[in-house]
């Protein structure tokens, strides 16, 4: 690459490069000093000045190529480090239930959900061992509940409920409890400021109880909107 761009800079420089008119001593060219063997040369004859003024413009324009080169690769450093903060920003996460027809519940206490099936989990911040998702990175998150359920047959309670927790404190929940749908579902959408290392988690409440198969009813999603 550094001989690519030696010769770039090489025709740009003899392009605009100054003419040096050998005229005789004095006449176009400075006067020379004495105690320096390139300007003796160039009081000897005209070849062993233009060879002098050769040394010269080729010793500019080294510097001119070493100085480029240094600022170039700074400025290809910066880009690559701002390539690797705005990969590192990345984070997506889409989990499901159950890959198969299965009820989680309902429990006498509070249970958490744990969401087996992973879409997506970029920037590795959901566990499907634990089912929480820890916040790799501070900013504005969409968080996304998605809850189903299937009383079995007419007339039986329903009880389709879940709720999203922030660190243990309720932030958003749907609940569908009735005994006039066979099957219900419910959506709840928020927006949050979070920080890093935050813990997000679903409850399933007392009495409620969420069936799901390879169709994927119920989901929980999260994504960075803007990072800090």
């Amino acid at each position: 690459m550094r001989a690519i761009v030696l010769m770039c800079l090489l025709h740009a420089a003899i392009a605009v490069a100054p003419t040096f008119p050998w005229n005789g001593i004095g006449n176009g060219i400075q006067t020379p000093n004495p105690n320096a063997k390139t300007n003796s040369a160039c009081a000897t004859d005209e070849g062993s000045c233009r060879c002098c003024v050769m040394l010269k413009e080729m010793n500019r324009l080294r510097m001119y190529f070493n100085t480029t080169m240094n600022n170039l690769e700074k400025e290809f450093s910066q880009m690559v480090q701002s390539l690797d903060n705005i990969q590192a920003s990345y984070t997506a996460v889409s989990v499901a239930l159950f890959n198969e027809f299965k009820c989680l519940g309902p429990n006498q206490f509070n249970t958490l959900v744990i969401y087996k099936h992973v879409f997506i989990n970029l920037g590795n911040g959901y566990s499907v061992d634990t089912g929480i998702f820890t916040v790799p990175r501070s900013g504005v998150y969409s968080l996304a509940l998605t809850v189903y359920s299937d009383s079995g047959s007419p007339g039986a309670k329903l009880a389709a409920c879940a709720s999203l927790l922030l660190n243990g404190q309720l932030v958003a929940g749907t609940r569908e409890i009735n005994m006039e749908d066979q099957e219900d579902s419910g959506t709840t959408v928020v927006a949050l400021h979070l920080k890093a290392g935050d813990k997000v988690t679903v409850n399933l409440p007392a009495g409620c109880y969420l069936c799901d198969d390879s169709n994927h009813y119920n989901t929980f999603s999260a994504f960075l909107l803007y990072p800090e």
